[in-house]
């Protein structure tokens, strides 16, 4: 049972690469965009989203709370976004199974390309520490993951080429708010999880009316291909995300489907955000 919300667990942090399903097909494009933008961005240094995120087959479970909070350092201007989700409710009452992940993703603050992702994982007994470099200049992205419990132990490193500006599976849903989605319109997206490069087919579907906590709003139903061999997920699934189709591009719902359950995230609370959804 463990073994299965471990990866409820690692699907819903998955559900925070909502920005890598949205981001241009080229590097130039991305750099481009949020340079032209950074004087409108619809997002501010402050900004929180909270989610609930919930494991359902027959019947619903609670799993976690997901938290994303928007910062700026004052040592250099770098953007800094935490990020937790943290076991809650029946999992950890009926199961006895908890998780907490903690990511750090660092990002420039004119392109919005990764530069560092710091992450702390915590599954039940299980630890582990990792940071993820991004070297532009020498076009590398380095890895290094180690057990805080066995010091000793030598730590797990990967290495792979950057083809260009990059994003982590957290700092890329700033990006897309930047960007227009249209319905009809695909493409692929570079996306960095520990260590490895990925290039994600995407397609935006539908325009949707949806009850949120946000209110209700018209969203754009877009589908990353995120599952399959040699992706981000090397299993069946899928993977639908729900963006505020207005100047925000607020991700207010998320749905992973795998052959074993489903995991829904919903919108708890925005704070410190740009205009209001409409």
């Amino acid at each position: 049972m463990s073994r299965i919300f471990s990866k409820v667990q690692i699907l819903a942090v998955l559900i925070t690469a909502f920005a890598a399903f949205a981001i241009g097909q080229q590097t130039t494009g991305v750099v481009k965009t949020a340079a032209v933008n950074a004087a409108v961005r619809p997002f501010a240094v402050g900004e929180t989203l909270v989610y609930d995120v919930k494991a359902t087959k027959f019947i619903g479970i609670n799993v976690a709370d997901l938290t994303f909070t928007l910062s700026r350092d004052p040592a250099n201007e770098n953007l800094i976004i935490k990020t937790e989700a943290q076991s809650k409710g029946t999992l950890l009452k009926l199961f006895r199974y908890s998780f907490l992940q903690q990511y750090e993703s660092v990002m420039d603050p004119v392109s919005l390309g990764i530069i560092k992702t710091t992450k702390h994982d915590v599954q039940k007994d299980r630890v582990r520490d990792s940071i993820a470099e991004f070297d532009y200049a020498g076009k590398t992205v380095t890895f290094t993951e180690t057990d805080p419990k066995e010091p000793n132990r030598p730590p797990r490193r990967i290495a792979s080429d950057l083809p260009g500006t990059m994003n982590d599976i957290v700092s890329a849903i700033y990006t897309v708010r930047l960007r227009p989605l249209e319905v009809g319109t695909t493409f692929n997206v570079p996306i960095s999880d520990s260590g490895l490069v990925y290039d994600i087919p995407v397609r935006v579907v539908s325009r949707e009316r949806m009850k949120t906590a946000v209110g209700k709003v018209w969203t754009l139903r877009v589908e990353p291909n995120v599952f399959g061999h040699d992706r981000l997920i090397e299993q069946k699934g899928s993977l639908v995300i729900w963006f505020t189709d207005d100047a925000r591009h607020l991700p207010v719902r998320g749905r992973i489907e795998t052959e074993s359950f489903k995991v829904d995230v919903k919108i708890r609370s925005v704070s410190n955000s740009g205009a209001p959804a409409t």
